[in-house]
């Protein structure tokens, strides 16, 4: 019996999007909820970054294109490809949300969104923690994504891929605008 739903699938496929539109049906259906997305940020047509957004409407930066010139190499930096990593405005925003969802007292069993769990978030290791309390608590089911595999494992994905209380969800451009239900009658019957 799947206790969490995840989705998978390319940079670019639509996760996020599945993931916005079940949240708001949720939502709408008065199922309690919470958690985060990850958005890209753009100007003039490039990809400039990603920000983390919050269920609450809270926002700020996940990463930003680092300027080349930038030799600040003194203080610890998490780089992504082109991407700095703001790990402090990362946790800030995210980990009081995870720690709120673990200790509410509701009867009824809470969503937590969890998008995403890939290496930019994975360099915090308070998230880390803060993730695997979440999939542990029995009041919480966690509706998030992670990366399909690609190039060295990510620990905590691949535990949670491996997980048998997770039902994984490969999104595809063929697949993408016909399983919205599927996923929202799997999160359904998670919180059974």
């Amino acid at each position: 019996m799947s206790k969490h739903v995840f989705l998978t699938g390319p940079p670019g496929v639509g996760k996020t999007t599945l993931i916005q539109k079940v949240t708001q049906a949720l939502k709408s259906s008065g199922v309690p909820i919470d958690g985060f997305y990850t958005q890209e940020v753009r100007e003039g047509g490039r990809r400039t970054g990603f920000d983390v957004v919050t269920l609450s409407g809270n926002r700020g930066p996940l990463s930003r294109v680092s300027p080349s010139s930038d030799s600040s190499a003194s203080r610890r930096e998490y780089r992504v490809g082109q991407y700095v990593v703001d790990l402090i405005s990362f946790e800030q925003l995210v980990l009081p949300m995870l720690r709120n969802v673990n200790h509410c007292g509701d009867t009824e069993k809470r969503i937590c969104v969890i998008d995403e769990i890939g290496k930019m978030e994975l360099f915090s290791q308070a998230f880390i923690q803060a993730v695997r309390q979440t999939l542990a608590s029995s009041g919480t089911v966690v509706l998030g994504t992670i990366p399909i595999p690609k190039g060295k494992p990510l620990d905590l994905v691949e535990e949670i891929r491996s997980r048998k209380d997770v039902k994984v969800f490969n999104v595809s451009k063929e697949n993408r605008n016909s399983i919205l239900q599927d996923i929202l009658a799997a999160v359904e019957s998670c919180r059974k």
